[in-house]
């Protein structure tokens, strides 16, 4: 299997290392929150129906519209600290039913797909980690132990009920998304029904209660393409806040080739020899995934080049 040591090719989009301390210890402490928010170096976004304001500078870049919190709208139950950068600017999201308008229409209104390749790492860290807590925010306010409805805590990291004290934290799911190859190095790449004609990705699912990661891809392979996998080797994860998952990315090794897929979750499923899937992609017979996910990646890695280059 190739590697990001052979070819180069970095496995994790949407993330990365944008220097963020989270900064969770000072989440319990009010005196420290309501100091770091008054600070005049703070900055603020607004977060709605998973979509931020981004803006290009003057430099061709595109940047997050961020304000002082003097400036920002006011909220206070829905205000979540997300941490400091190594410069020791604290970052805050506001979670409001609308985003705010702009009077120089310079900024328009972006969900994570469309900013990830355009902001940087330390933007895209930030705007993943609001839209992860706006998402479960929205979904989770009322106690699942008494149905009370429940209050925010820990600068938008619990909800307590004060009704019965339970304590209620964000919720992630994992998932396994996974490239198979076989002896001949090929790829296995299927569609789903709903996809836009031509798309084609890697096989995915979600890790079932007391299930191992391995076990979820040998499984996952097995129910929706008929394929039986033997070596399954972790290469790397990424957050998926549509609306809350942890993709946990593998390559995996086929033992068997017969592909008899679910016709439920996979429409179809094919081996893509590396010519094959170049010649595909060139005639615009197939459509590689978007390469702000995790799935482009794990391609990429096997075919050894960016899946860019071949649009």
């Amino acid at each position: 299997m190739a590697s990001t040591s052979d070819n180069g090719v970095q496995p994790i989009a949407l993330t990365g290392n944008g220097g963020i301390d989270r900064g969770g210890e000072h989440r319990l402490d009010e005196a420290w929150l309501g100091a770091a928010w008054s600070h005049p170096t703070t900055r603020v976004f607004v977060v709605s129906g998973g979509q931020a304001l981004i803006e290009e500078t003057e430099d061709g870049s595109t940047e997050l519209v961020m304000m002082p919190s003097f400036d920002a709208p006011f909220t206070e139950a829905h205000r979540y600290f997300l941490g400091t950068d190594p410069d020791g600017v604290r970052y805050f999201a506001l979670q409001k039913d609308a985003l705010p308008g702009r009077m120089d229409d310079a900024a328009r209104p972006a969900g994570l797909r469309e900013a990830a390749p355009l902001l940087s790492e330390r933007d895209n860290e930030l705007l993943v980690h609001a839209v992860a807590l706006e998402n479960w925010q929205r979904s989770h306010r009322f106690c699942s132990r008494c149905g009370e409805r429940t209050v925010i805590a820990a600068a938008g990291h619990i909800r307590r009920c004060p009704a019965c004290g339970g304590e209620h934290y964000p919720r992630t799911d994992p998932a396994v998304i996974m490239l198979v190859t076989d002896g001949e190095d090929r790829a296995l790449l299927g569609r789903q029904m709903h996809w836009p004609e031509g798309r084609y990705s890697t096989l995915a699912g979600f890790v079932e209660p007391g299930e191992s990661v391995e076990r979820a891809v040998i499984r996952e392979v097995a129910e929706e393409a008929g394929i039986v996998v033997g070596e399954v080797e972790y290469v790397a994860s990424q957050p998926w806040p549509f609306p809350s998952s942890l993709m946990l990315g593998f390559m995996a090794r086929a033992v068997t080739s017969d592909v008899k897929v679910d016709g439920e979750e996979i429409e179809e499923a094919r081996w893509f020899s590396r010519d094959e899937l170049r010649a595909a992609i060139e005639a615009g017979e197939v459509l590689p995934p978007s390469g702000v996910s995790i799935a482009a990646r794990l391609i990429e890695m096997w075919y050894g080049e960016p899946l860019a280059e071949l649009a």
